[in-house]
């Protein structure tokens, strides 16, 4: 089945051309667009895409708000947001991955990059590149200044390789390069990966990233 897509964006040329992109790719099929943060969450309510492109910042409600509002809904089944930004180095990045956005793209991204991340988003990964992902997070942590804090207690509870797992996610590793790095079938690194979700709480990989850095147990750098 082709992966469904909601684009919000408050300039309709950009949703027009993201459009057009990706309903051109005959594994994905864009089901509605949105101007502004409240008929984003409106549609996304409505339509169930499987990702919604968001954009961060509109009129009416902004991105991270219906980004959180379409989050916290519940949906069955559930929606997958995609924040959009022209900033790569952003508080608002590290914003939407601990509500639990699914990741990032920068509005310049090559087509390409576009397309794969739509697909990765839907597959249940978080986005992007490994390096994108380390670099903004780690940039958006060091200019906090934040203070780190003790391991969080429920890191107790995961076994010494559930932690290496976590680790390895972390610094944006894919089930494939983590089965890779530690000689094990990539069905195992599933396993592990829903078991740390569980433990943890954790939506998503995304969560598991920020989880990661505000518990020390990544280090920015």
């Amino acid at each position: 089945m082709a992966i469904t897509v909601l684009i919000a964006d408050d300039q309709a040329m950009v949703r027009q051309g993201f459009g057009a992109l990706l309903g051109a790719q005959t594994d994905i099929s864009v089901v509605g667009d949105a101007p502004d943060g409240k008929v984003a969450v409106a549609e996304a309510k409505r339509l169930r895409p499987d990702v919604v492109l968001m954009d961060v910042r509109m009129p009416e409600m902004n991105g991270l708000d219906a980004a959180r509002a379409i989050l916290t809904a519940n949906l069955d089944p559930p929606v997958r947001v995609l924040m959009l930004t022209t900033f790569d180095i952003d508080d608002y990045v590290y914003e939407a991955l601990s509500i639990g956005a699914s990741g990032f793209l920068l509005k310049d991204a090559p087509a390409g990059e576009l397309v794969r991340a739509v697909r990765v988003v839907a597959d249940g990964e978080a986005l992007l590149a490994p390096t994108i992902t380390r670099r903004l997070i780690a940039d958006v942590t060091r200019r906090r200044n934040t203070v780190r804090a003790a391991p969080a207690p429920a890191l107790g509870t995961l076994t010494p390789r559930e932690r290496e797992v976590l680790e390895l996610v972390a610094k944006g590793l894919s089930n494939t390069e983590i089965a890779a790095a530690l000689f094990v079938a990539e069905q195992t690194v599933k396993t592990h990966v829903s078991k740390v979700f569980s433990k943890l709480g954790l939506r998503d990989r995304a969560q598991a990233v920020v989880l990661a850095y505000e518990s020390g147990l990544v280090v920015p750098g």
